[in-house]
């Protein structure tokens, strides 16, 4: 891990000139601002309150008042205090990106995500694929129906698809990037050590364990909680975003039975008791479940997490609509005839069904969600439309709440013909008691490091681009401080210095840590530049070496003086160039040394290329590299900018380097872009596709975008 501390956006600029960025990031503020929480789901001791989905058939009711309401505490009538609606609808509907105007492309060029700014965030989704729990014959539907759901996501939903197989270290990016999520949903595949393994029923007659091998040796029962691990850490990570959310689990099965072995080795199966799930869960401020939980404390520990992050839970059967009788895979034996066969294979394999969705089913509908069935399209529709909105309703609790005891909640209305859903209950336990640990400070930046949230103590922003160097593939970081956040000390000669931690992890596939570094030192200011670095921020800079592929890249800084952390994470999509794939490093910007006021910019961080806050009428300087080009290459290039999702100037061409005979697989440009005087302040994306037509039937297409802010 190679760092330098850099306060000069103009030597940081003539440095990145020949290798240059890539990747939007979100521009900072002078202060990030702290997102503000809406607290849907509250267990304190002067309110107890939950959210409410009202429908009629299936479409959402919002019409409805106090007075409308019913709800009872363990069958006793409370008095609402709290009451309101929250809609997730936007005021107006958002605009569609506008098409793209003509261009000699025949292959679709990426356009880029509209910025959700903090609170302006509608439906936020956890698609969470139990690849734990899924066969190979349904991995398929699951792939084709997420990928429908992807291509009609809205612009204001975050959305993430999380696994729950493997080393789940850090959840997915909740994100409107269409990237990202195409990356996660590429990296869908069938798990051999499902415990279902590859059909959804066995054939009758079939030599062989039902279970896949690895599902053998480790025990059905034990995938299953692992299955219940894996949800436990996702929900507690999304307890750290504002408002309700929603998590859609897919899986073919997720039994309520318990499987132990009996003395002389056969499977015995106990179902949980209606008390076992109404159990307070050993230790429920602690840590994830392990496999010394029983299976029922594991469920409730899920459910109990669940409603106390307000989280959602919807279930979906990815088994779809299955036929249970006969088939010509089927070679039945030991059996009298072929209509006892069949009614006996009937039978089994409904129960199979019934049994393999009982879990989940529990889940959702003691969440407030509820569980898609017996559909090969999985209605993924009606679950993105049963978020439009919900009703928050309180009530004041009485002493004898807070017992430590489960408590069932019932929400009823007094209209006919109308389905209410919400959480069916909660545990007595103050916010005091369910209020997590402290943790020391490397676990404070490992918990910073895991979660897709960043912490915002020490206000930062990431900017991360890929280039291509003779050793390998690098990840060239900024990080821009906010030196109000840190610690600094008077030293010798006046200079002032900071002590910083820095950590830095690259996530591949799944949360799997594939790059770590660590650092400590120290940022040290001379007298004459703290005033001006008090005004503009600092900028610390380091490299990585990374592999190709989808990275998730993280890093956490610590102030050691105060201990205050903050973190931010970015995607980067490196590309393999080995193949002879037309790609670029991405774009570097940064404003001209002069803007029309003849005001100087160059000593600004902020209109440097790890900011890029920019004014009106200001000319900016822009440079990419082309990777494998070349000397045949026709290459073309064409700018776009886009304003809150939409096309705002047409594409217009770029001049572009020919490729030399010299260095064909490295093409640097630079141009610039003048910004007018009608471009109001706000959120700017800046893409350019870059072609390569010395192929008509089959042209090389590569593009970047890049994020910056017009301000006043």
């Amino acid at each position: 891990m190679v760092a330098r501390i850099l306060l000069s956006s103009s030597l940081i600029f003539s440095t990145l000139l020949t290798t240059f960025a890539q990747q939007p990031t979100p521009p900072p503020q002078q202060k990030t601002p702290e997102i503000d929480s809406q607290d849907v789901v509250k267990i304190t001791t002067n309110l107890v309150q939950i959210d409410v989905s009202v429908t009629k058939g299936e479409k959402v009711v919002t019409d409805l008042q106090p007075q409308d309401f019913q709800i009872f505490e363990d069958g006793k009538l409370q008095a609402i205090t709290n009451f309101s609606y929250v809609s997730n609808l936007p005021e107006a509907a958002a605009p569609k990106p506008a098409p793209v105007a003509n261009s000699t492309n025949k292959v679709a060029t990426p356009i880029p995500p509209a910025k959700i700014n903090p609170g302006d965030q509608r439906r936020i989704m956890a698609l969470v694929v139990d690849d734990d729990g899924i066969s190979w014959e349904s991995m398929g539907r699951v792939k084709k129906q997420l990928q429908k759901l992807i291509d009609q996501l809205s612009p204001g939903d975050l959305i993430a698809i999380i696994r729950t197989d493997g080393d789940v270290g850090a959840l997915q990016q909740f994100t409107n990037d269409k990237r990202v999520l195409q990356n996660a949903l590429n990296s869908l595949h069938w798990n051999p050590c499902s415990r279902v393994g590859m059909q959804v029923f066995r054939p009758n007659g079939q030599i062989g364990p039902a279970l896949s091998l690895c599902a053998q040796s480790l025990g059905g029962d034990h995938s299953t909680k692992a299955t219940l691990t894996s949800l436990d850490f996702i929900l507690k990570g999304m307890s750290l975003l504002p408002g309700r959310k929603s998590l859609v689990l897919f899986s073919d099965e997720i039994p309520l039975e318990e499987k132990d072995q009996s003395l002389d080795g056969k499977i015995i199966s106990t179902m949980p008791s209606l008390a076992d799930l109404n159990t307070l869960p050993e230790a429920a401020t602690g840590s994830l479940p392990g496999s010394g939980l029983k299976h029922a404390t594991q469920f409730q520990r899920v459910i109990e997490t669940a409603i106390r992050s307000a989280v959602v839970v919807y279930a979906v059967d990815t088994r779809g609509l299955q036929y249970t009788g006969l088939t010509a895979e089927d070679r039945p034996t030991n059996l009298r005839g072929q209509t006892s066969a069949l009614l006996q294979t009937q039978k089994d394999r409904e129960h199979q069904l019934l049994r393999g969705r009982e879990g989940s089913d529990l889940i959702a509908r003691r969440t407030g969600g509820f569980l898609i069935k017996n559909s090969n399209g999985f209605d993924l529709p009606r679950i993105v439309d049963d978020q439009q909105g919900y009703y928050l309703i309180g009530f004041r609790p009485t002493e004898e709440t807070f017992d430590r005891k489960f408590h069932h909640l019932k929400v009823g209305v007094k209209r006919n013909g109308l389905t209410v859903r919400s959480r069916d209950g909660f545990f007595g336990l103050t916010a005091q008691e369910t209020r997590p640990p402290l943790l020391s400070d490397p676990d404070e930046m490992k918990k910073a490091l895991g979660s897709p949230f960043g912490a915002k103590d020490v206000s930062m922003r990431l900017t991360t681009f890929f280039i291509d160097e003779d050793k390998g593939p690098l990840l060239r970081s900024f990080l821009y401080f906010d030196p109000h956040d840190l610690t600094f000390t008077d030293g010798p000669d006046g200079v002032r210095a900071a002590s910083i931690e820095v950590k830095a992890m690259l996530f591949g596939d799944n949360g799997t840590i594939v790059q770590k570094a660590n650092q400590r030192g120290s940022i040290r200011i001379a007298p004459n530049m703290y005033d001006r670095s008090s005004r503009e921020g600092v900028i610390y800079s380091f490299d990585l070496p990374a592999k190709f592929g989808g990275i998730q890249f993280r890093v956490a800084v610590r102030d050691v003086a105060s201990g205050r952390i903050g973190s931010a994470g970015q995607f980067v999509d490196i590309p393999n160039l080995q193949g002879g794939l037309l790609a670029m490093s991405g774009i570097v910007m940064r404003a001209t040394t002069t803007d029309a006021a003849n005001t100087p910019f160059a000593g600004d961080v902020r209109t440097g290329p790890a900011v890029r806050h920019f004014r009106q009428e200001s000319t900016i300087d822009f440079g990419y590299v082309i990777y494998n080009a070349n000397p045949k290459s026709e290459l073309v290039a064409q700018a776009r900018l886009y304003h809150d999702g939409k096309l705002i100037l047409d594409p217009y061409p770029l001049t572009i380097s020919r490729p030399s005979t010299n260095d064909s697989r490295r093409v640097t440009n630079r141009g610039n872009l003048q910004l007018g005087s009608n471009l109001v302040p706000g959120d700017y994306i800046f893409q350019i596709v870059v072609s390569d037509l010395a192929d008509k039937q089959k042209p090389r297409v590569a593009s970047q975008w890049i994020d910056f802010e017009i301000v006043k």
